[in-house]
């Protein structure tokens, strides 16, 4: 909104000229996004309670989470209009890319908003079937798909890290690489919100990671030295990653432990989507791998556990998935468990950049 009002007053006013340039306009998305959460969380936790809409505990996992039964839940309807909102403060809405992103992260975000509120008003930890939630994420996917590449012209080249000149073209089989990369950073970033700050801090690192790859994707300068692909208009992204960082940073004043509220599904589905839709639109979605290492050693441990739990008859890899409950059961405390997952998270942030230049 301000880039339009205000940009085009410069010749008038010439500090509105700032309003042209991205890295501005995304600072103060998340600067905004920030202080949105930060002012609307209390009131928002206040009504939740009011409501009783009290997260449900699962009964067989840790005997120490049953204290945080009736903690607010559904945090991440905060988090996804402060995120919206500032985008639509800072961004420049002619920009295809940006709606897209927040396309993704409101429908997946919806589906996340069932799934909690059948969750609540069944007392039970029993939401969404897992087939209506994957049918629905397939339905949206397709659809991010058929915008991308049918009506934005996107090509369907792969980019691997460390390798410049290797770019298979994977035609029609983009389909469900899409659906896989967006879908899966979906469930494992549900996967890996389940103790106080876990999920939030990574998610963070992720979103900044990619405000810095969304930025240099869309400048032909910078894509040029750094030899990755070079898409125009893809740099707004920017500010749509900035916006999703200081959320994460404002929502982490009242998720860390104790917390007073969680995110629920609407946060982490809605949320992870969004990671993997701009993954795909800046095509380093095999990067996510890296820069999102928790949410992939979180989503293989369960993997992992079902497929051994299946093949041997009940036998188990870990003491409980996902990986984290592993180490609370092995005498971790909580604390101490979520603090080194956010080490781990910055490092995989920090190696992630590094690929830039070891190509």
């Amino acid at each position: 909104m301000f880039y339009h009002l205000l940009y085009p007053l410069h010749e008038w006013f010439g500090p509105f000229n700032v309003f042209r340039y991205i890295t501005f306009r995304a600072l103060y998305a998340t600067l905004t996004a920030g202080l949105l959460v930060f002012f609307l969380m209390p009131p928002y936790i206040a009504y939740l309670r009011r409501r009783q809409f009290g997260q449900v505990i699962r009964e067989e996992g840790p005997k120490e989470h049953l204290r945080k039964a009736g903690t607010p839940t559904m945090g991440g309807v905060v988090l996804i209009a402060a995120i919206v909102l500032s985008v639509l403060l800072w961004g420049n809405l002619t920009n295809p890319y940006l709606w897209l992103a927040v396309g993704t992260l409101v429908t997946f975000g919806f589906i996340g908003f069932l799934d909690d509120y059948r969750k609540i008003s069944r007392g039970r930890n029993l939401g969404l079937r897992a087939r209506e939630k994957l049918a629905f994420q397939a339905l949206l996917a397709v659809g991010l798909w058929y915008c991308l590449f049918q009506k934005i012209g996107f090509d369907t080249t792969l980019t691997f890290p460390f390798f410049k000149d290797l770019r298979p073209e994977l035609g029609l089989l983009y389909l469900p690489f899409i659906y896989l990369v967006v879908v899966g950073t979906s469930n494992a970033m549900n996967l890996t919100d389940g103790l106080d700050g876990l999920a939030i801090v990574p998610f963070t690192v992720v979103s900044a990671v990619y405000a810095v790859l969304s930025y240099v994707a869309g400048h032909v300068k910078f894509a040029h030295y750094l030899q990755v692909p070079y898409i125009p208009g893809v740099g707004e992204l920017t500010v749509f990653c900035g916006a999703m960082v200081g959320a994460g940073l404002g929502f982490l004043w009242y998720n860390a432990h104790p917390a007073e509220i969680f995110m629920g599904d609407v946060g982490s589905l809605g949320l992870g989507a969004a990671l993997g839709a701009v993954a795909v639109m800046v095509k380093q979605e095999l990067l996510l791998v890296l820069a999102g290492g928790i949410f992939v050693a979180e989503a293989v441990s369960v993997i992992l556990q079902v497929a051994y739990f299946k093949l041997t008859g009940g036998k188990r890899i870990f003491r409980m998935a996902p990986l984290h409950h592993h180490f609370e059961l092995s005498g971790w405390p909580e604390n101490k468990v979520v603090v080194r997952f956010w080490i781990l998270a910055v490092i995989c942030g920090i190696l992630a950049l590094s690929t830039l230049k070891l190509r």
